[in-house]
């Protein structure tokens, strides 16, 4: 498996995550909007989950999302069962 490196913003609504890539769109920083509005406890490091290859727990639906992605990409609304993601790959 590649590398699977990845940063996330988790919201609990999909309008929310669709606001908030109308944002990134707009060029505003990652970082700062996971650190400003993610419930994920990463947030404080700006969304970063590190390398997720090999992890087990992860959700179907984020890993399928982010092994779609390029290096660099951000997905759209992703739905978990912990709410709606978006994932940068890194």
């Amino acid at each position: 498996m590649k590398s699977l490196n990845a940063k996330h913003i988790l919201v609990k609504h999909q309008y929310e995550a669709e606001d908030l890539l109308r944002h990134l769109e707009k060029g505003e920083s990652f970082e700062n909007l996971a650190q400003k509005y993610s419930l994920c406890s990463s947030a404080k490091a700006g969304g970063d989950l590190g390398n997720l290859s090999g992890k087990k727990n992860l959700d179907d639906n984020f890993l399928e999302a982010l092994q779609l992605l390029k290096v660099g990409q951000i997905s759209k609304a992703v739905r978990s069962r912990f709410g709606y993601h978006l994932i940068m790959r890194y």
